[in-house]
């Protein structure tokens, strides 16, 4: 590990941004120098440009995704959704464990808490147990109390306006 100090962000809100934010932040990490993992806990398409340009980035960023690359609207949660929550909390546990990483992001993490896939007191137990050396970031929308109460930097993206609310899709190399 390379950080002197690793805090706990939090990228919340209604408006879009998110992960784009967390995305951003590790590739200014993996930049550096920085090793850096981002488990993607509800998304699954392998067609995106974050996991195209991941692999441009080299090994020091890693982009894992543990959802099916079917589209699996999330508005109402399968089993689909639920057992690929929990299989990315396991991983999250491991390498909290491990210790090899200087930066992880946990997409959709807030989400997979919102729908009920993972139970709230391991996500606590993990903020809990990060390393100290280890920057921990939290994205999606509805972030619990007990979350945004942990964290050391809350960011809520407002939404003032947004494109899907006049019909129009999201859009290859701008949205995913």
């Amino acid at each position: 590990m390379k950080l002197k100090q690793g805090l706990i962000q939090v990228y919340t809100g209604e408006g879009k941004g998110k992960t784009t934010a967390a995305l951003g932040l590790a590739m200014r990490a993996a930049g550096t120098g920085l090793n850096v993992c981002v488990i993607q806990f509800i998304k699954g398409y392998k067609n995106i440009g974050e996991l195209k340009s991941a692999k441009n980035l080299g090994e020091n960023l890693q982009i894992i995704q543990f959802h099916d690359d079917r589209a699996q609207p999330i508005g109402k949660p399968t089993t689909i959704h639920k057992v690929a929550a929990q299989k990315a909390l396991k991983y999250v546990q491991k390498i909290i464990k491990e210790a090899k990483h200087d930066l992880v992001v946990l997409d959709e993490i807030n989400n997979a808490l919102f729908y009920k896939l993972i139970p709230i007191k391991k996500v606590l137990e993990i903020m809990d147990s990060k390393p100290t050396k280890m920057e921990l970031v939290l994205t999606g929308r509805n972030a619990p109390a007990e979350i945004l109460e942990k964290a050391h930097l809350v960011t809520e993206m407002k939404k003032i306006k947004h494109p899907f609310d006049n019909g129009i899709n999201a859009r290859k190399g701008i949205e995913y």
